[in-house]
């Protein structure tokens, strides 16, 4: 089932579309032009490793400036700077590179995300991967997925059960206590499991080749610009208790309805046990 959001009124499909490939464009230099090449990487965090580089600093100050330059009055929420307030009920949400472990290591399943909040809910998303030449973008409740600038259909698959699932998650390490227990059984049970593709996973489940995505420990820019991708192609994503995912936490994102009541189902009971 899918739950598309249509543009709010004042503010066009056409004028979301264009900050959107905008903010693409302008991040296109400092992400390609860097990636495959022997970059600096600086850790964000004292324990553990969240790698931060200048491509991903550099790539989100001109998706800013391409979002004010076009709507100076909206709120920007990005992953490297810090969030710019606004008065309306606009968010843009900014993660320039979504996968920066994958990027440092040249692995092509990294993106930039750009995505557009109304009142805290997920109006529209874009997802860029400029190495391979694919952009998943969703305005208005319509998705259009190009690969080097040619349209390519895009739907969800129509899998119902979990044990016929392509699923996946990021890395299982983000799985802890209960939420370990839940994920070893959801992976006991599912057809298959890949690991380390990021935003590139949500955007191969909109495509209709993976099934299902769970993960744990996301961060609003990690998931939001995703959202309406996904719900366009037709999917379902939410929290693991059934809630919006716009704020990250625990996401379920999955093709059928079905298939997201059954993996909701073994997620629940085995926390419970």
């Amino acid at each position: 089932m899918s739950m598309t959001i249509s543009s709010p009124a004042g503010l066009s499909d056409e004028a979301i579309t264009q900050t959107l490939i905008a903010g693409a464009d302008a991040a296109r230099t400092s992400t390609l032009g860097r990636f495959r090449t022997q970059l600096a990487v600086d850790n964000k965090f004292s324990s553990g490793f969240d790698p931060v580089t200048e491509a991903d600093r550099e790539a989100e100050t001109r998706i800013r400036e391409a979002i004010a330059a076009r709507f100076p009055d909206h709120g920007i929420i990005g992953e490297e700077w810090d969030t710019k307030d606004t008065t309306t009920r606009f968010n843009w949400i900014i993660d320039p590179i979504d996968g920066t472990r994958a990027f440092i290591s040249g692995v092509p399943v990294w993106g930039t995300l750009i995505g557009l909040t109304y009142q805290g809910k997920a109006i529209a998303g874009l997802m860029e991967q400029p190495f391979t030449g694919e952009r998943w973008l969703a305005v208005g409740g319509r998705l259009e997925h190009t690969h080097n600038g040619a349209r390519v259909p895009a739907a969800v698959s129509a899998v119902t059960r979990l044990s016929q699932a392509r699923t996946s998650t990021t890395n299982p390490d983000m799985f802890t206590g209960p939420h370990l227990s839940a994920w070893t059984e959801l992976n006991a049970r599912a057809l298959q499991v890949r690991y380390g593709l990021d935003c590139y996973a949500y955007c191969l489940l909109a495509s209709g080749h993976i099934d299902l995505v769970v993960e744990a420990g996301l961060k609003d820019v990690d998931i939001a610009p995703l959202i309406p991708i996904i719900e366009a192609a037709g999917g379902i994503v939410t929290t693991w208790d059934g809630g919006r995912a716009e704020m990250g936490g625990t996401c379920i994102a999955a093709a059928t309805e079905q298939l997201h009541e059954e993996a909701m189902r073994v997620l629940r009971d085995a926390m419970l046990e």
